[in-house]
């Protein structure tokens, strides 16, 4: 009896020890086997740098750099371009590029790569998503997106709604114009 006694003893003992490894604190940092980038010598902004000969840390924009989601620099003047929105914050009510056969395609091509693995080929809202995962997703042919201005949906593609991710930053600002003249053209031809 004493034997097994003292080998619940020493049990308990080491259960309590190997309990207390994780979850304990502990007044020593962390050992960082592989520290990598966690600890890394860094310049603060607007610090002043020996390194460089102009003596700063911040480096200046390298000329004719165009932020990635800019697009040509000639459509900046055009806010209802960009945004989708007129001057006075309302949506844009007509698509502001001439919604041609080349458009047309490259909107049909954009659509079925961003918007039909959910919203389906002909805007059913009857995707992978609806039939895998019984999620609901939104039909192009609902009234209220019949109804809705071109710069909504615009906006809805360019930031997104609900489940819905933005696409603002993967597709262009053309390409989102070619999808919204695509919507359209499929509104115009489905029937019921």
């Amino acid at each position: 009896m004493a034997r097994h006694l003292r080998f619940l003893l020493l049990f308990l003992a080491l259960a309590g020890t190997l309990g207390c490894v994780r979850g304990c604190t502990s007044r020593r940092p962390p050992i960082h086997v592989n520290p990598n980038m966690d600890d890394q010598p860094r310049y603060e902004a607007q610090a002043a740098s020996e390194f460089f000969a102009d003596g700063m840390t911040m480096r200046p924009e390298v000329p004719g750099t165009v932020a990635r989601h800019a697009g040509p620099m000639t459509q900046w003047a055009d806010p209802v371009f960009t945004t989708g929105f007129n001057a006075d914050g309302t949506p844009a009510d007509r698509n502001p590029v001439l919604a041609d056969d080349t458009l047309l395609a490259r909107g049909r091509e954009r659509f079925n790569i961003y918007c039909a693995p959910c919203h389906d080929k002909r805007g059913t809202g009857r995707g992978i998503l609806f039939k895998r995962a019984n999620i609901p997703t939104t039909s192009i042919h609902l009234e209220r997106v019949r109804n809705a201005a071109d710069g909504t949906l615009f906006d809805v593609i360019t930031n997104g709604v609900g489940l819905m991710p933005g696409y603002g930053y993967p597709i262009q600002a053309r390409d989102r114009w070619a999808i919204v003249a695509y919507v359209r053209q499929m509104q115009a031809q489905h029937v019921e």
